[in-house]
């Protein structure tokens, strides 16, 4: 499923056309993965709307990629045909720099994205170097593979960056694929941790109340109690107003999201220095992602049997999963299966 141009959905609900490529061919120390799982992501909304433009056209998205090796080139050694594998949004990075060498490689100014700078997982076949491979844990479909890459991973960084300590209370803005495994890795690691969420759909509220939210409320609501951290996942910027309103003196929010739209920025216009930022709240945005946090999340997964809720499309319904993503029409984390 190709991006021949970049779109707004409202007007062409249909971006990506099913087209017929040539099979690709690894170079050195590449590996050829033969697709079965590839997420869908809000990420590539951003990518489609030109918010966070592939830097060429025509381009295969897809991020959160499971699939199996199909053919090995030379020099890369880590994996054997038939072996199962997962590719994230981490697509490559220089090594060489300060960022790379520090193992914060999301950082690299020469960073490139699965499905953005290089052709992704909405397709039968791809490539990438065997070291931004993973291998899948056994505990794992495919299916229920394919959303931990980005949305669990993403969601595990996040995490990791609100500093948060068992016993604080913890907000969730947006209820979709990542906040709904946060929420599942915060009932595991922080037993007396209280999660509050905010989400605009009463289906998303009524999800996380399922999952063991204590309370649930629309993104404008005061949370009953204040919060030590929030973590925002939505595209909108209201929900940064709002969530600082409702943070702890020193309290932090972390957004997890690579853009954010334009179409509410006029709310920053609301920002309130006493009420939003005064008493040392913090704010601090999540770039990219790093291997490290894919291969820890992975068998934190898997040790904690933390497994997404899904709901799978076939590749030709990439566009109607991408409008329901849009559109808010969400439980969980959407999968395509490719066949």
């Amino acid at each position: 499923m190709v991006l021949n141009k970049l779109c707004g959905l409202e007007k062409n609900p249909a971006p990506l056309e099913l087209t017929e490529l040539p099979d690709p061919v690894p170079t050195v120390e590449e590996i050829l993965v033969k697709i079965s799982a590839c997420g869908v992501c809000h990420t590539e909304l951003d990518e489609i709307e030109g918010r966070t433009p592939p830097p060429h056209l025509p381009v295969v998205p897809g991020h959160q990629v499971v699939g199996r090796v199909e053919a090995v080139s030379s020099g890369a050694n880590s994996f054997s045909i038939g072996d199962r594998v997962g590719i994230a949004w981490i697509y490559s990075a220089c090594g060489t720099c300060k960022f790379c060498l520090a193992g914060t490689e999301n950082l690299c100014p020469y960073f490139k994205a699965s499905g953005r700078d290089a052709n992704g997982g909405y397709a039968q076949y791809m490539t990438v170097q065997e070291g931004f491979a993973y291998h899948i844990p056994n505990v794992f479909s495919d299916s229920e593979a394919a959303p931990l890459l980005c949305a669990g991973a993403i969601g595990y960084r996040s995490l990791r960056l609100t500093n948060l300590k068992d016993g604080q209370n913890l907000g969730l803005t947006g209820f979709g694929a990542s906040g709904h495994l946060v929420l599942k890795m915060v009932r595991h690691q922080y037993p007396n941790t209280k999660v509050f969420v905010f989400a605009r759909s009463k289906k998303e509220r009524e999800f996380s109340g399922k999952l063991g939210a204590v309370w649930s409320g629309d993104i404008g609501e005061d949370s009953p109690e204040k919060l030590d951290c929030v973590i925002d996942t939505t595209p909108a910027w209201i929900s940064v107003v709002e969530s600082l309103k409702n943070l702890e003196p020193g309290g932090r929010l972390i957004i997890n999201a690579i853009g954010k739209e334009e179409a509410d920025k006029e709310s920053l216009l609301c920002l309130d220095y006493p009420v939003h930022l005064w008493l040392e709240k913090e704010i601090k945005s999540v770039a990219n992602i790093s291997r490290r946090d894919v291969r820890e999340f992975l068998a934190m997964a898997a040790e904690m049997r933390i497994k997404p809720e899904i709901q799978e499309f076939v590749l030709e319904e990439a566009n109607e999963a991408l409008v329901e993503l849009k559109t808010r029409n969400i439980r969980g984390a959407k999968v395509l299966k490719i066949e």
